[in-house]
């Protein structure tokens, strides 16, 4: 089948309901063994890791009375769902409705604008304090005043801890209580911020600047989702640094968790631009579909709305990474490795080489929005193939290593695009000489959770 075509029916795509009819009018609840037998044949048709499942074998059930017996095993969606995964799959989701995808995939969340991390006091206790990442304009957060490198250990009065930060953290309304820190202990302030949820269409594209260091003019690029709908905001800003004549880059990804791969491509291709029609990554899918589905990832010179990629031809880049830069991130950092001196700043990725796409109940191959059954909203986000550069690294669980190791310092974080915040001044300073003020490192935390956690698209690489 070609695979165009087939890429072609999985994007996502409006229900079409007669003019004449309301659609609840004739909606009949599916069973759970008809959702079940979807679930069963999607896993079967496309996970990646079926061949760790003996159940998802081809010949595992000799009639379809057999599979349904085995289906009737679990009483839920999810449960079945959960047992059919491999053990060495860490991302593939159920969701019970597919509009919450749908929307993220454009850039649509709800969001109170308080992007934060959550991390354990360092006295064993087992409570939590929150530090503000960034905060997103024309929200509560920014109204409220609240600035990166903000504490906080409450949320409506409650001390937050390891077994309570997910109920706080849920409603659409919640008031936050701000604290200092002393090295020892957190202390309250007194203040309060109450921030309201809203649905927020955020800008991946968070910074960009052109700075001059030593008479050297140095690109920042802060960008925290590989956004389809964002790409041409993207290249934008490439055509922004083109103008500005910056001839080195800063690539920004502490807190991107990925996205489209089609996106991670077109951002490589702006890096570079001397490539184009090169391998950028290569697919490996499960043995059944190997064949008629993997194909190459090639560097290119377009977006997807078809205009020109703002190219800088660039043999060298900056790629600042922590613990929550993931898969089209790690794409993007690991398919410019065989080509350029990619200079990975900051913490370890995540170690998510892994890309899916949406699947619906619907016929098999397509599973597509268009086909999908009226009578109920799940929808599946497996892992349908892993990628490699083109030089055949991959399989990094433990994630890609810093070339310049640096951890982010929760009490002296710094302001973003600012040449002193630690690990931008870390690059500028290889890049530039620029030199670095010393900086006191904090202590060694954990980080349990953020504000990305519960998004759809947390961890995940959309394929095209």
């Amino acid at each position: 089948m070609n695979r165009k075509i087939f890429i072609s029916l999985l994007v996502v795509s409006a229900l079409f309901v007669s003019c004449f009819e309301d659609a609840d009018d004739n909606f009949q609840p599916a069973s759970t063994i008809d959702i079940q037998n979807f679930i069963y044949r999607g896993l079967n048709y496309f996970y990646l890791y079926k061949a760790d499942t003996p159940e998802l074998a081809n010949d595992a059930f000799a009639t379809q009375e057999e599979l349904n017996n085995f289906l009737d095993n679990y009483d839920t969606p999810e449960t079945l769902f959960d047992y059919l995964l491999s053990p060495q799959d860490r991302f593939s989701n159920l969701y019970s409705d597919y509009t919450l995808i749908e929307n993220a995939l454009s850039g649509i969340t709800l969001s109170n604008g308080m992007e934060f991390g959550l991390v354990y006091y360092p006295d064993n206790s087992r409570n939590v304090f929150g530090y503000v990442r960034y905060v997103l304009p024309n929200t509560d957060a920014q109204t409220q005043g609240l600035e990166r490198g903000d504490i906080f250990t409450t949320i409506d009065g409650q001390q937050l801890n390891e077994n309570n930060y997910n109920e706080l953290l849920s409603p659409d309304s919640y008031t936050v209580g701000l604290a200092t820190f002393d090295g020892t202990d957190f202390t309250l302030t007194g203040e309060t911020a109450l921030l309201n949820k809203t649905q927020y269409n955020e800008n991946p594209v968070y910074k960009a600047e052109t700075l001059t260091v030593n008479g050297t003019k140095i690109g920042y690029l802060m960008y925290n989702g590989f956004i389809k709908d964002y790409d041409t905001e993207l290249n934008n800003a490439f055509a922004q640094f083109k103008t500005e004549g910056v001839s080195n880059l800063v690539l920004d990804l502490r807190y991107n968790g990925g996205g489209s791969v089609e996106t991670a491509t077109d951002l490589a291709s702006m890096i570079t631009g001397q490539f184009n029609g090169q391998v950028f990554y290569q697919e490996f899918w499960n043995a059944d579909r190997q064949a008629d589905y993997a194909e190459n990832g090639l560097f290119d010179n377009t977006i997807s709305n078809g205009s020109t990629i703002n190219s800088l031809n660039l043999s060298q880049v900056y790629i600042i990474t922590t613990r929550r830069s993931a898969s089209a991130s790690e794409l993007v950092l690991n398919g410019l490795k065989p080509y350029i001196d990619a200079v990975q700043v900051g913490d370890t990725t995540t170690g998510k080489f892994q890309a899916s796409f949406l699947l619906y109940d619907a016929p098999a191959p397509q599973f597509s929005r268009s086909q999908a059954n009226p009578n109920h909203t799940y929808a599946m986000l497996p892992l349908v193939f892993k990628t490699a550069n083109a030089a055949g690294n991959t399989d990094f669980t433990e994630g890609l290593f810093p070339q310049i190791p640096l951890q982010e310092n929760y009490f002296n974080l710094g302001q973003l695009g600012d040449e002193n915040e630690p690990l931008l001044a870390a690059a500028l300073f290889e890049i530039a000489g620029r030199p670095m003020t010393s900086q006191k490192e904090g202590p060694h935390l954990k980080e349990i959770s953020d504000s990305k956690a519960s998004s759809p698209l947390f961890g995940k690489m959309i394929g095209n």
